[in-house]
């Protein structure tokens, strides 16, 4: 069966369907969702050093940070699983 992946920007990937949400990162909870995710060592960081724009939250709980805007992720996300072209 072949795999859908998402594009997180810099050549990295993640399966479509693990993914859980797609989360702006500045809210308070998300903060901490991160916190903790970097203490229990499930923190991915796909960021290059550049600001986090978005969290992706998978299936296995990974928090994996991204640079790409969550709007534009999400349109990606949605135009893998419904199988149209994203709006840009």
């Amino acid at each position: 069966m072949e795999q859908l992946l998402l594009n997180l920007g810099f050549g990295n990937t993640v399966v479509a369907e693990k993914v859980v949400a797609i989360l702006s990162p500045n809210s308070s909870p998300m903060k901490r969702v991160k916190d903790e995710a970097k203490e229990e060592k499930r923190l991915i960081d796909v960021t290059h050093g550049r600001k986090t724009r978005a969290v992706i939250v998978t299936e296995s709980n990974h928090v994996i940070l991204s640079a790409i805007q969550a709007e534009t992720l999400s349109g990606r996300f949605e135009s893998l699983t419904t199988g149209e072209p994203e709006n840009e």
